[in-house]
């Protein structure tokens, strides 16, 4: 292997290869360490079909590394050979903005936080938001098709998305780089690569959407007495507001103690900690006052039960503030440790009766939290399990499989998805396989066999091949 090394590094400019440093390839969550043979470090879309086309040739297998903030261990190999890492951090250049088409186009190593800043600079919007936008690259948004907080207004990044580059793994060049909104040409290659988590080429750029910057924002937090008066009140707050909502966000009084018990320090909305909570984001255009909007809409779900208390930003400082308490949620997940991580989503009028059937389960396998929060108006639930306050993750070691198992089959059982927005990767390969439709996991595997024949690309992450 220390041939190919060289052959390949004789190919490439001095120091596109270079050994993997300490933690870089690891687990997010640090359950596991990645291995890599190398990591090739390309500056431009034909250095990557280089490496592509050699390591096609030679039978090396090929990890593709955005920012590495997934967490379903798609870009982590753990197991097998270890791979050539190619990581985009060099190919981070926006290559152009349109404002009047409304059209960025970005190299995939962009950080999404610069992509966004970038869209502000000619008075747009980009609105993909991600807790982790400052250092996840949006290469890695489009192949897991990230969700985020704006789904609900804005769409995945699939939505977002209306031309890619991309290298197939035999180093051809796909040149789909366009900026349309309309093209009718055969099968659609784009939405092919977005969400294939690397396994079946390369994303180097996209032609992204923007959209107007609001002129007026404004968030708020509405106290409720359960999920269901959450989601009648999503169902009034469409009425009233229409397409103004940006985000609708479910929050549960597991997750608030959570912060309290690991970030003291960051200001939280109540006094009195409710049991659940949405957190509203709305964003208007021309005369409408975005705050007005949000007492109108207290006031309508006060008189109708929906609401016992509420507190509406006063500024921009206030709405960071507000969005800090939901972002922090992540962190003090991470902190206190999970036993089992479940990424799902169930159709909207059974999230109520979801929620407690899984708790009331869990409960059965031992004393357990359950932190339910996420983006309601999506239907996408964040359905995480903790150990008892005092205890640690690892004494549950002997029933994680078991956690897990209990959640996914409820999810599959109300009809929903085992991953919402992170993806398969390696980690959900065999739920993947349990519960996915047999006649579309065949043809997933019959293209996969058709673009990569050589299996090179990103083995053991989406399809057991």
């Amino acid at each position: 292997m220390s041939d190919f090394l060289a052959t390949l590094a004789a190919q490439l400019p001095h120091g596109t290869l270079r050994p993997a440093n300490p933690g870089e390839l690891d687990d997010p969550r640090g359950r596991h360490e990645g291995q890599a043979l190398a990591v090739a470090r390309p500056a431009s879309t034909l250095e990557v079909s280089t490496i592509l086309k050699a390591c096609n040739q030679a039978s090396v297998s090929v990890v593709p590394l955005g920012g590495g903030t997934g967490l379903v261990l798609g870009q982590v190999a753990h197991d097998g050979p270890a791979p050539l890492v190619i990581s985009l951090e060099r190919m981070t250049a926006i290559r152009a903005i349109y404002p009047s088409e409304n059209v960025i186009v970005a190299e995939a190593g962009a950080i999404l936080a610069d992509v966004q800043n970038a869209a502000q600079g000619v008075d747009r919007l980009f609105p993909l938001s991600l807790a982790a936008e400052g250092s996840a690259r949006i290469g890695g948004n489009l192949a897991t098709n990230a969700g985020g907080l704006n789904v609900l207004r804005y769409g995945n990044a699939r939505d977002l998305c209306l031309g890619l580059e991309a290298v197939l793994p035999d180093g051809s060049i796909w040149n789909g780089l366009k900026r349309l909104r309309k093209d009718n040409t055969g099968y659609d290659l784009k939405n092919l690569m977005i969400g294939s988590e690397g396994t079946l080429g390369i994303i180097t750029a996209a032609a992204l959407r923007l959209f107007p910057q609001p002129t007026g924002e404004a968030a708020a937090f509405f106290v409720v007495p359960d999920p269901q008066a959450a989601l009648d009140l999503l169902a009034l707050a469409r009425a009233q507001l229409g397409e103004t909502i940006s985000a609708f966000e479910l929050i549960s009084g597991v997750g608030l103690d959570f912060l309290t018990e690991t970030l003291p320090d960051l200001r939280q909305p109540f006094a009195v900690r409710p049991e659940w909570c949405v957190l509203i984001d709305v964003g208007t255009s021309g005369a409408l006052d975005p705050f007005v909007m949000l007492e109108d809409l207290f006031t309508a779900a006060f008189t109708a039960g929906l609401a016992s208390d509420g507190v509406i930003a006063k500024s921009g400082s206030e709405r960071a503030e507000f969005w800090a308490v939901r972002e922090s949620i992540p962190e003090a997940n991470r902190r206190i440790g999970s036993i089992s991580s479940h990424d799902i989503s169930v159709p909207l009028s059974t999230i109520p009766a979801f929620i407690p059937e899984g708790i009331a389960a869990l409960r059965e396998l031992g004393d357990v939290r359950v932190n339910c929060f996420g983006h309601l108006g999506d239907g996408n639930l964040h359905y995480n399990v903790f150990p008892a306050k005092g205890r640690d993750r690892r004494e549950y070691e002997d029933i994680r499989a078991e956690v897990k198992r209990t959640v996914h089959d409820l999810v599959h059982a109300y009809d929903g998805s085992v991953s919402a927005e992170h993806g398969i990767g390696r980690l959900k390969v065999e739920d993947l396989e349990r519960y996915q439709d047999p006649v579309k996991l065949a043809a997933m595997r019959a293209i996969k066999k058709a673009l990569d024949p050589n299996g090179i690309m990103n083995p053991g992450a989406v399809l057991r091949i």
